[in-house]
């Protein structure tokens, strides 16, 4: 089985079933995108056979599924797959991980921005410092969240049915090994933090502190679409540039919103405002840049914005967005012109809270837009494997015949291919082949037309026309030999401008 980027297959998930429902499949093997399952052929019944899959794509993100095929006729009654889907909560509880991850890091960045370089000196360090703390607290609940989430969602399982050896595959995993350097990361943040909030950091310490920070937020990408994308390098770099600029201005958002603009003497305020301003605004175009980057790659067609979940989410996003910048550059005027002083900070908290509030759904949308298959996805879809056409077995005594028409649409566009087995399923040497059509239910003569035998010689090939909607009656004549020759038929229904169906 070849997928669209590297899988990884979930222990116990992967398995061939036989006609009588039993599995005999061997250990599968994955190779970058190619899944490898081997099967016992020897003795194994004609009908249809079942490939049941439960992978982990190379965006973290658990595919499952199931694909039929039959050897000889159809079964009656061929083997069902296991439920392939993601329990509703985990399904729930994937994008609130992702969003504590994210308002976890607006927690910890802004305020602790402000406090290591422009925080007034006669105000209380306090309750900044603790926002600072909670943010460290939610992005190692959210991380310690996604690892639990992760399990069950490559199982399929519920969020509480987590097994211990399931949980084991997860932290041996390349996402559970990039969410454990997360938690160092933070772990070593967390230590060096303390003096740069008071504001008595070294400069060297203040550099370390960058350095593990940067390396923190790389795992944020590594385990999303970033990973998995074309160009994933560059993807990555625009992810870091986006998570941390939407940080900083958020979180010093929330900052100004919650310790600053209250309380704080109008004079400093004229001090602060400026500097937070021209760090806003160098937060929004690196904010903008990195968006603008992933959005080209992961979208991948200008249709996809409105003909996909993800292009969809992401025009949401935009919109959104651009309302906010609406609000922050009505606060960055009144800086400008140094109105905050003179007419009090009422007008420039209620245009930065309009900015909290609008960033915070932008928050939401990004933890879902991170669980949808991007954009450029819908062009690996069309060319996915599908039961487009007609396709059917039809027995009789002298052979069995398996067909399909392609696409099985009004016109003469329609090609046929079949093949002929032995009643035992082995391929049967055929020395002549027609195909007949007729429309049903109208006073039409039937239309009958060779195919072309192809090697295999078990093999032919056609084309055949549907000039109008309708039940049509397919008959295949096939001749064996010198004298042995059998006709089977069946009918087909083509609707006006629309797929094909076969009875």
């Amino acid at each position: 089985m070849t997928f669209s980027e590297a899988v990884t297959p979930v222990d116990g998930r992967v398995q061939v079933l036989d006609p009588d429902g039993k599995r005999i499949s061997g250990t599968p093997t994955a190779s970058g995108a190619v899944l490898r399952i081997p099967v016992r052929r020897a003795g194994q019944p004609l009908g249809t056979y079942l490939v049941s899959y439960r992978v982990i794509s190379a965006d973290s993100h658990p595919v499952g599924g199931a694909i039929t095929f039959s050897v000889g006729a159809p079964s009656a009654t061929p083997p069902e797959a296991a439920e392939a889907g993601t329990h509703r909560s985990v399904t729930l509880a994937t994008p609130v991980t992702r969003f504590l991850g994210y308002a976890g890091l607006t927690l910890a960045a802004g305020p602790a921005l402000f406090l290591a370089l422009l925080w007034p000196r006669r105000r209380s360090r306090t309750g900044a410092t603790r926002t600072v703390h909670a943010g460290l607290g939610l992005i190692a609940a959210a991380t310690l969240g996604s690892l639990w989430t992760q399990a069950p969602a490559s199982s399929g399982a519920a969020l509480w049915d987590v097994r211990p050896a399931e949980l084991g595959q997860v932290l041996t995993s390349a996402y559970g090994l990039t969410l454990l350097a997360r938690l160092a990361a933070l772990a070593v943040a967390a230590a060096l933090l303390p003096a740069v909030l008071r504001g008595h950091s070294s400069r060297t310490r203040g550099l370390a502190l960058l350095a593990v920070a940067l390396g923190g937020l790389v795992t944020w990408p590594l385990t999303g679409h970033a990973a998995a994308s074309p160009l994933a390098a560059a993807i990555v770099a625009a992810d870091v540039v986006h998570i941390a600029a939407m940080a900083v201005w958020l979180g010093g958002l929330i900052t100004l919103t919650v310790f600053l603009l209250r309380r704080t003497d109008p004079r400093v305020l004229g001090v602060v405002l400026p500097v937070w301003s021209r760090w806003a605004a160098l937060a929004v175009v690196w904010l903008v840049a990195g968006g603008v980057v992933q959005a080209v790659v992961q979208v991948g067609t200008v249709r996809a914005l409105w003909e996909t979940d993800y292009g969809r989410l992401l025009l949401a996003k935009v919109a959104i967005l651009a309302a906010t910048l609406a609000a922050a550059w009505y606060a960055r005027r009144l800086v400008n012109r140094r109105q905050v002083p003179a007419a009090g900070a009422g007008r420039m908290r209620r245009a930065v809270g309009i900015e909290v509030v609008a960033t915070a759904v932008i928050l939401g949308l990004s933890a879902v837009l991170v669980q949808v298959n991007p954009g450029r996805s819908a062009t690996v879809d069309e060319g996915a494997v599908r039961e487009d056409g007609i396709s059917q077995t039809l027995t009789c005594p002298l052979y069995t015949l398996q067909f399909n028409i392609f696409p099985g649409q009004i016109g003469d566009n329609n090609t046929i291919h079949a093949f002929v087995y032995t009643p035992a399923g082995a391929p049967l040497p055929a020395d002549e082949w027609t195909v007949t059509s007729q429309l049903l239910g109208r006073d039409l003569e039937p239309v009958t037309q060779p195919l072309l035998p192809l090697q295999p010689r078990h093999h032919a090939a056609g084309a055949i026309t549907f000039p109008f909607p309708g039940e049509y009656e397919i008959k295949f004549t096939v001749r064996i030999g010198e004298l042995n020759q059998a006709t089977v038929k069946t009918t087909v229904s083509v609707p006006a401008n629309s797929a094909p169906t076969a009875r």
